[in-house]
């Protein structure tokens, strides 16, 4: 009969576990392939509460960040990915750090830096809350390029006519 009480506060002890975990901010991210890089531990490290009007979320990957309310992450950040190469993508140059701009899928945006070992990959939601608000690309990127810049160089991008023809 002593069992009871315990099977009960038991039970009662897992449900009020998972009703707080139901309500948690924690956004899942993968960690990037080099996360374990001390250089993104340096920019995890550096980021900030907010971001484009954004507030930080918490995320369960190593060497990431988001921004946004609980369930809608406007802005996200993967330290570690595999540097890009070459590309005809273009290109955009914000506080010394070079900077790739896919918008194969706007108003949402990739943007990867290039030039930077390891790379940082961010997404972007700019799509307009029901107050008409969204993330300014800009902001984003102003905000977090000065963080990033840590990251060592080690090439730029170029314009068209700078870049050497493939033989």
């Amino acid at each position: 009969m002593r069992a009871l009480p315990s099977l009960v506060a038991f039970g009662l002890t897992i449900v009020a576990a998972v009703g707080l975990t139901g309500c948690t901010t924690t956004v899942d991210l993968d960690p990037a392939p080099s996360a374990n890089d001390p250089l993104c531990a340096e920019v995890a490290s550096r980021l900030p509460g907010s971001v484009s009007g954004q507030a930080r979320l918490w995320t369960d990957a190593q060497a990431t960040g988001a921004w946004g309310v609980p369930g809608d992450s406007k802005v996200l950040l993967t330290c570690g990915v595999e540097p890009p190469g070459p590309t005809t993508l273009p290109c955009q140059d914000v506080s010394g750090v070079d900077w790739i701009i896919d918008d194969s899928d706007a108003p949402r945006f990739r943007v990867t830096t290039f030039g930077r070992t390891p790379a940082v990959e961010i997404y972007l939601d700019t799509t307009a809350d029901e107050n008409g608000e969204g993330v300014s690309s800009r902001d984003v990127l102003d905000a977090l390029s000065p963080i990033v810049s840590v990251l060592p160089v080690d090439g730029q991008c170029l314009d068209r006519g700078e870049a050497t023809p493939a033989a």
